[in-house]
């Protein structure tokens, strides 16, 4: 069942996964298992709960956005999804992600070679 692969399709701006490539705009299309669906929404609610964190972080003037550990686990999550779309994704998707150079720029987790 795990190999059971269903094509889906990412809107990262609001990190939403649809079925249905009419029913929204997207920007990835990729083919995943429900485990790995599953790895991808976790990775979304991860930087939701992040975000919150950060607005009520901004309204502290006295706290300095480049040395808050909320920033950094935003952009180490956000890393994340763009590994994983970049292992699902279609040809277009991942030369999306190699042209921005995010993987380049950021130490791998995962040992992976891209």
């Amino acid at each position: 069942m795990a190999e059971n692969r269903k094509t889906y399709y990412v809107w990262l701006p609001n990190g939403q996964i649809f079925q249905d490539s009419e029913s929204s705009p997207w920007n990835y299309k990729i083919e995943a298992n429900d485990d790995e669906i599953k790895q991808l929404r976790e990775y979304f609610d991860q930087n939701y709960s992040t975000d919150i964190g950060n607005f009520y972080r901004a309204h502290i003037p006295f706290l300095e956005y480049h040395h808050d550990p909320g920033n950094d686990a935003y952009d180490k999550t956000l890393h994340q999804v763009y590994e994983l779309i970049y292992k699902l994704g279609n040809a277009e998707a991942r030369n999306h992600i190699e042209n921005m150079e995010i993987l380049s720029s950021m130490p791998r987790e995962t040992g992976e070679d891209y």
